[in-house]
C-alpha cells in the first residue's frame, strides 16, 4: 500500500475516533496526518512526512490549547443569558422577608427572590443575576 493511502487512512481514523469520543485534540492530530498525506502526494520521503505530521499536528494541538486557556470561560448555565433568558431582566422588590427572601411578581407568576451573598437586601429595582433552582438570585440595579 502506498504511503499516501496509509496517511489518509490514519487521518480518517483519527477523525472517526474524534467523532466517537468528542476530543477535539484528535481532530488537530488528524490535520497533521492529512498534512503528511499531502506531503506524500508532493513526493517527500518518509522522514519528511513524519516531520510534517508531527509539526502540523503538534502545532495545531498547541495552538488549540493556547486558544482554550486564554479565552474567557463561559458562565455557568444558571448565570448564562444565552441559556436562560431571565438573566439580566429587572424585577421590583417591595419588601424582604426575615429569612432573606422576597416574593416578586415576574412574568405573570409569583417567584421567590434571594439576594447575592454579602449584599444587604434593599427594596426597589433589582436585576436577575442567576437562577438558583426555582429562585431568582438578584442584585441591586
Amino acid at each position: 500500500m502506498a504511503d499516501t493511502t496509509i496517511w489518509w487512512l490514519l487521518a480518517g481514523g483519527a477523525v472517526v475516533v474524534e467523532l466517537i469520543t468528542g476530543t477535539f485534540y484528535l481532530l488537530m492530530l488528524g490535520i497533521g496526518l492529512a498534512g503528511a498525506a499531502i506531503s506524500s502526494h508532493l513526493g517527500a520521503n518518509q522522514v519528511v512526512q513524519l516531520l510534517v505530521a508531527a509539526a502540523v499536528g503538534g502545532g495545531a494541538v498547541v495552538a488549540w490549547h493556547i486558544k482554550q486557556t486564554t479565552s474567557p470561560s463561559e458562565p455557568t448555565a444558571q448565570a448564562n443569558p444565552n441559556v436562560n433568558l431571565d438573566i439580566g431582566e429587572t424585577v421590583h422588590i417591595h419588601a424582604w422577608n426575615p429569612d432573606g427572601t422576597a416574593d416578586v411578581q415576574y412574568r405573570g407568576a409569583h417567584w421567590t427572590a434571594i439576594h447575592k451573598p454579602g449584599i444587604a437586601p434593599s427594596t426597589g429595582a433589582h436585576r436577575v443575576a442567576e437562577m438558583v433552582g426555582n429562585r431568582l438570585l438578584v442584585d441591586k440595579v
